[in-house]
């Protein structure tokens, strides 16, 4: 959009989610507008999360939308380890992301998606618990960069003093 026309700001919550054996919870979307190096719609992985809603504030909505989308209200929710703002194009409505993401362990791999399809608004494609070894060898499109490194990081017990900035990959 021109700098007459800006993109909406929208201020999101987002959880990294990780097991007991340090996987973390993604899930797969399908772009309506980026296409993939074969020209099919890029898929993209993404943490559970979405926008504040009135009142709400970034833990608040979190705990909310892992409740909504994996069916997990009843977790923690650990310190704000890192940030993402600027320009998102994947999802069908463009957005100037306001993004903070918070560190959730849980005690189990138990999630409960039959949910997650009512709260989307892109294709969604589905879960996946990502063992880190295999996010970093992937030549999956994970959202964003940088998530890997700060995974890893975050398994090994190493939280960032200040939260950590991310920025959107380049397509």
């Amino acid at each position: 959009m021109s700098a007459a026309n800006p993109l909406p700001v929208r201020h999101i919550a987002r959880a990294i989610v990780l097991d007991p054996q340090d996987r973390i919870l993604l899930i797969a979307y399908t772009s309506v507008h980026a296409k993939g190096p074969d020209g099919a719609p890029l898929r993209f992985w993404f943490m559970p999360g979405g926008g504040l809603e009135p009142g709400e504030d970034h833990v608040t909505a979190c705990r909310r939308e892992l409740e909504e989308e994996i069916g997990r209200g009843d977790v923690a929710i650990g310190p704000q380890v890192a940030a993402c703002d600027g320009p998102f194009h994947l999802f069908r409505q463009a957005r100037d992301a306001r993004e903070r993401y918070f560190l959730v362990r849980l005690p189990d791999d138990r999630v409960d998606t039959s949910r997650l399809a009512e709260t989307e608004d892109n294709p969604l494609i589905g879960t996946r618990w990502w063992p880190i070894d295999e996010l970093r060898a992937s030549g999956e499109h994970f959202e964003p960069a940088g998530l890997a490194d700060l995974a890893a990081d975050l398994a090994n017990g190493t939280i960032p003093a200040h939260p950590r900035v991310l920025a959107w990959r380049e397509l």
